[in-house]
């Protein structure tokens, strides 16, 4: 049976008169992959800054792989890794060079080649991070989480702006990270992808959270209230059909 690596209980953030997040608890299990779904300004950003320790709670507990949030930041931040957005990067560094300097930063020693083979990157190893496709960056970005060995992963919206392929790609490499025992967080606008990638998903709103379950039991569950979709299901859809027409490998910029 699976143990809870991060645990939340009552959680709240409140800014001057509004409350962000509204006293939510939930459990993460260790090595599945959790998404937590919401629209925009629901709570969902907030929560998990909370869990990276990148932002004070009003009240509540945190327990990340058994260290209290209060009590231990620094142990929490040592088995945890954190996707950047690109804007966090050193843009005239190439690849080798920012992953020295971040396993400076965490007093780690890192084969860069290595790391670079698990995103499929070594080609791009002297290439300076302002030149890589949408889809390098983001594979790379997720290189940098892994740096130092995190038990916890967190992805913002990982695929944002990629096209079908290497939005696929980066499916497969979530799910590689996952098989070797990560646990990794996600947040995404796609449903599709939540789908397709996690375990169970929460969804926020509100500061609220409003369903938590496999996503195959909250589809069973509309579906038991009588919901049908106005249009028939089909048995593919039309991203299928591009990938089926132009192939799965990546085409880099």
């Amino acid at each position: 049976m699976a143990q809870t690596i991060i645990s939340v209980k009552n959680l709240r953030k409140k800014y001057g008169d509004f409350e962000a997040v509204k006293g939510i608890s939930f459990d993460v299990q260790e090595g599945e992959i959790f998404g937590l779904l919401g629209p925009n300004g629901a709570g969902k950003s907030t929560t998990l800054e909370i869990i990276e320790t990148l932002r004070s709670k009003t009240s509540g507990e945190v327990w990340v792989d058994g260290f209290n949030l209060d009590t231990a930041p620094n142990e929490v931040k040592k088995v945890i890794g954190v996707q950047l957005q690109a804007s966090g990067y050193y843009p005239g560094l190439t690849l080798v060079e920012l992953i020295h300097l971040f396993a400076g930063l965490y007093n780690e020693k890192v084969n860069p080649l290595q790391l670079l083979d698990t995103v499929n990157l070594r080609d791009k190893a002297k290439s300076k991070f302002k030149e890589l496709s949408g889809g390098q960056k983001q594979r790379f970005s997720i290189a940098t989480t892994l740096i130092n060995h995190p038990k916890i992963i967190f992805l913002d919206e990982p695929t944002t702006g990629l096209d079908p392929q290497a939005r696929r790609n980066l499916w497969d490499l979530i799910r590689d990270i996952r098989s070797k025992g990560t646990t990794v967080i996600i947040t995404t606008h796609y449903m599709d992808e939540a789908e397709v990638l996690c375990d169970r998903v929460a969804i926020i709103d509100s500061g609220n959270i409003i369903a938590l379950a496999t996503p195959d039991q909250l589809i069973d569950e509309l579906v038991a209230t009588g919901f049908e979709r106005p249009k028939e299901v089909k048995q593919a859809n039309l991203e299928d059909v591009f990938i089926n027409l132009t192939g799965k490998h990546l085409r880099e910029e």
